[in-house]
C-alpha cells in the first residue's frame, strides 16, 4: 500500500476517498429492485436475518445498550442481549440476474416505532419475524402492518430454546388470516433466510395475480 501523502510539515496529507468494494456495486444486468421490510419486536433477530441473507456488507445500526432503556425496554427472554438497532439494517439479495431486493430491518422497541414510515416507504410487503418464547411482543407489530395495508408473511425464528407449536396453533395465537403464510427460519443461515424471502415474493405473486375464473 503506498503511504499517504505527506503534508505541511511532514503531517499526514488526506488520503483519497474509498469508494464501494466490487462485491458491493449493482450488478450490471439488474434491471427491477424491490424493496422489502424484516420488522418483529425487540430481540427477535432481525439484524440477524439482514446479515445472514445479504451478498453485500449489511449495513447496521446497533449500539449498545444503556441505562437509558432500563424501564423502557423490555428484555424478558432475551436478557443476555447487549446491543440493539436504533435506527435500520440493510442488506441485498439477488433473486435473479435481473431482479434484487433490497432488505430493510426496523428496530424492534417500540420507542423507535416513530422511523417505520420512512422505512416503510415504497415497499412491497414485510417479513414479521417472530419467537415463539415471546409471541406477544408480534401482536402490535401485526397489527400496524393490518392498519397499513402491507402484505406480509410470518417466519418463526428457531431458537434452540424456542418451544415448537403447530402451524395452525401459531395461527390461532396470532390471530392471522388463513391466507398469511407461517413459514419456519433459521435467521442465522443464508439458505434459510433467503427461503423465507422467497416465500414473501412468492406471496406477494399471489395476490397480483389475476383470479382464477
Amino acid at each position: 500500500m503506498s503511504p499517504a501523502p505527506s503534508g505541511p510539515q511532514g503531517l499526514p496529507g488526506p488520503r483519497a476517498a474509498q469508494g464501494p468494494q466490487d462485491e458491493d456495486l449493482l450488478p450490471d444486468s439488474a434491471t427491477m429492485a424491490v424493496k422489502v421490510v424484516i420488522v418483529g419486536g425487540f430481540g427477535v433477530g432481525k439484524t440477524t436475518l439482514v446479515g445472514s441473507v445479504s451478498e453485500i456488507r449489511p449495513l447496521t445500526t446497533e449500539e449498545t445498550m444503556t441505562q437509558a432503556g432500563e424501564g423502557v425496554d423490555d428484555l424478558s427472554g432475551v436478557e443476555r442481549k447487549t446491543r440493539t438497532t436504533v435506527a435500520m439494517d440493510f442488506g441485498r439479495i439477488s433473486i435473479s440476474e435481473e431482479l434484487v431486493l433490497y432488505v430493510f430491518g426496523t428496530p424492534g422497541q417500540e420507542r423507535f416505532w416513530f422511523l417505520w414510515n420512512g422505512l416503510f416507504e415504497g415497499a412491497l410487503g414485510a417479513v414479521v419475524l417472530v419467537d415463539t418464547r415471546r409471541l406477544e411482543v408480534s401482536f402490535d407489530v401485526i397489527g400496524r402492518l393490518e392498519d397499513r395495508g402491507v402484505p406480509f408473511v410470518v417466519a418463526v425464528n428457531t431458537f434452540p430454546e424456542s418451544p415448537s407449536y403447530p402451524t395452525e396453533e401459531l395461527r390461532t395465537a396470532l390471530d392471522l388470516p388463513a391466507e398469511v403464510p407461517i413459514v419456519a427460519c433459521d435467521a442465522r443461515t443464508r439458505e434459510s433466510s433467503r427461503d423465507v424471502l422467497m416465500a414473501l415474493m412468492h406471496f406477494l405473486y399471489t395476490l397480483s395475480a389475476p383470479p382464477t375464473r
